[in-house]
């Protein structure tokens, strides 16, 4: 956001805090590009070039003479560091590209500018030509905020793994010191556990002294558990001691190197090490680490009276901007009623802002409160200059009145079982929402809820619906799979049950069969020809036709003798109805299947489910005229 366009920003508009420097490249990468003259400097761009400023400064690199670059030359160089792997991409160095960028940027911003006022035209009026290489700059910047933010999480991931490993490896050590009598049978590996967890990399920072700690208690406990090998322990001690040694004399040398933010860098690495090395005789552990630890204070020292001397600096530059909030509070614009009253008031305010860019970093408490207290001043006269612009309000709010109606028609149709219609419905709603633009802020996520919530219904039902349909048929296949491998086993040659049996058997399992529900369609064909089959195999083989003849004679002759004449003519009866209500159903499948059509996923589902209803009917139908034909055909 400008200054000059603050004005436009809400009261409470968020301001971010001042970038950290690890945090600089990310910043370089999303600070927003400058599109004013060079008259015309933003605040956001205030901030990002003193976060640049403030990475190049804490760079560990000394200071270095460089020879101007040309604007080729910093294009080149981005596309450079985009293409490299980001382990070798500085921060430092894509900051200072972003910084030479935009200045050549302004400059040029600022040259057209000035021509525009010096052919007579009015300043207002002039409009910033377009930058042919802004966009390219911002996408490399991009790219390589990409790539650096995807090392960092992989880096972190793998850090998180390496904890993992270094706390099963302090489990283990601290199982095999519990166990007192077979401790020195784990000297092996223990050794073997110290040498895995030197091995594993860096931990989460966070975590990494108290990892450390949990190990060499681990260790030392282990040792102290462990009587029986003197000599071993011995030897590991004095070769610790020695590897502690080097790092004392590493870090007692760090004393002297000139660059103090190295010599720190250096030290943690030397820390770490240390960690990882084991105990030492315990008689001088404390005299071993005494040593190490005095040299630590003295870099330690040295540190910090190098960023005292930067405080001072920072207390200056406090001052400095102090004085540049009093004279952006002091401006009086409460009179100003004409175009060049306000020209002159800009023109003051402008002067400000480019003196505050050329004023380093105050503390970042301080910075950050400077900085909202000089944005205050600045939204308070553009607030009042923002009369003079027309708003946005109108068009927000008919795009509110438009979502809002999408929002209703999404509502009338989420409780529908109508589902091919009101899917193709849906979907047209919710291409017609991508059309229309933004809404009020306040706004925004309430209608975006409100519209994802009514289509989530819908679809949500509509997947349950299905889902359990499918659920259903499977249940079904597996039920007729288990009917047809009993029959298989009646109809196999080794079978030995009766006769009697097998033909009750045949019956029970074809009426259980009947009773059974859809199957999936793709399966329906190949599982009803198999149990055909079986059963066609199975009336030959137990000669099931001519069983029912003689039973139905048996019952014949029964009845006769009973004097009973109605008692098959009853039977007929019961299956004459049943035949006509199948009939009826299978007529009524038909009539509706008129109705469907199979345009969508879901209406191909259901016509495959009425199909193979309407097939199970007319399998029933079939087999009711057969039985009354055998009994018309023993009258």
């Amino acid at each position: 956001m400008e200054l000059n366009d603050l004005h436009t920003a809400p009261k409470d508009a968020e301001v971010n805090p001042t970038p950290a420097p690890e945090a600089a490249i990310d910043d370089a990468a999303d600070a927003p590009a400058a599109q004013a003259p060079a008259t015309q400097t933003t605040l956001d761009d205030l901030k990002v070039a003193e976060a640049m400023a403030d990475a190049i400064e804490k760079s560990s690199a000394p200071a270095e003479v460089r020879e101007p670059m040309t604007r080729a030359e910093v294009m080149a160089r981005l596309a450079e560091l985009a293409k490299a792997p980001a382990a070798d991409v500085s921060a430092d160095e894509v900051a200072r590209m972003k910084q030479l960028f935009y200045q050549s940027h302004n400059d040029m911003l600022a040259t057209a500018r000035q021509e525009f006022i010096d052919a007579g035209n009015d300043a207002e009026a002039f409009q910033p030509p377009v930058d042919p290489d802004e966009e390219t700059a911002k996408a490399l910047l991009n790219e390589i905020k990409e790539k650096k933010a995807a090392l960092r999480a992989e880096q972190e991931a793998a850090r998180e793994a390496n904890l993992a490993k270094k706390q099963a490896i302090v489990d283990e050590l601290l199982t095999m010191s519990a166990d007192t009598d077979n401790v020195n049978r784990h000297y092996t590996r223990a050794k073997d556990l110290q040498t895995e967890f030197k091995a594993i990399g860096e931990v989460p920072a966070s975590k990494a002294a108290e990892i450390w700690k949990k190990y060499q208690e681990a260790v030392e406990h282990f040792y102290d558990q462990w009587k029986v090998n003197k000599e071993l322990r011995d030897y590991d001690f004095k070769k610790n001691l020695a590897e502690k040694q080097l790092l004392i004399d590493e870090a007692t040398a760090l004393i002297a190197e000139p660059d103090v933010v190295t010599a720190f860098k250096r030290l943690q690495d030397l820390h770490d090490k240390w960690r990882e090395v084991g105990p030492v005789a315990k008689e001088i552990r404390e005299e071993t680490w005494g040593r190490f630890k005095d040299a630590s204070a003295a870099i330690n020292k040295r540190y910090q009276a190098f960023f005292e001397e930067r405080k001072a600096s920072e207390r200056a530059n406090e001052e400095a901007k102090t004085e540049l909030c009093n004279q952006a509070e002091a401006i009086e614009f409460a009179q100003a009623s004409t175009y060049a009253a306000w020209e002159t008031i800009t023109k003051q305010v402008l002067e400000l802002q480019a003196k505050w860019k050329t004023i380093g970093f105050a503390s970042r408490k301080a910075n950050t409160a400077l900085f909202n207290r000089f944005r205050a001043a600045c939204d308070r006269l553009f607030a009042a200059k923002a009369a003079f612009y027309k708003t946005m309000k109108d068009e927000l709010a008919d795009n509110l009145a438009r979502k809002t109606a999408l929002c209703e028609k999404a509502e009338a149709l989420k409780d529908s079982t109508d589902w091919r219609k009101t899917t193709d419905e849906l979907v047209k709603i919710q291409k017609e929402w991508k059309t229309i633009g933004p809404v009020a802020k306040r706004h925004s996520d309430s209608i975006w809820h409100r519209f994802q919530s009514a289509c989530d219904a819908f679809f949500d039902r509509k997947k349950k619906e299905v889902t359990d349909t499918r659920s259903e048929e499977r249940a079904n296949l597996k039920a007729k799979r288990e009917i047809l491998e009993s029959l298989r086993a009646l109809n196999a040659d080794d079978c030995a049950t009766p006769r009697a049996e097998a033909v009750n058997a045949v019956k029970e399992l074809r009426a259980k069969w009947q009773t059974i529900g859809f199957v999936p369609f793709r399966e329906k064909d190949k599982l009803q020809e198999a149990y055909r089959t079986v059963v066609g195999e199975l009336f030959d083989k137990l000669d099931l036709n001519e069983s029912r003849q003689r039973q139905y004679s048996r019952s014949d002759r029964q009845t006769s003798d009973r004097g009973d004449s109605s008692a098959n003519g009853g039977s007929r009866e019961r299956l004459a109805r049943t035949l006509e209500q199948r009939k009826s159903e299978l007529q009524t499948y038909e009539n509706n299947m008129g109705f469907l059509n199979a345009k969508s996923k879901s209406g191909d589902a259901m016509l495959k489910q009425m199909e193979r209803k309407m097939q199970s009917l007319r399998d029933e139908i079939e087999e009711l005229r057969n039985k009354i034909a055998l009994l018309d055909s023993k009258r």
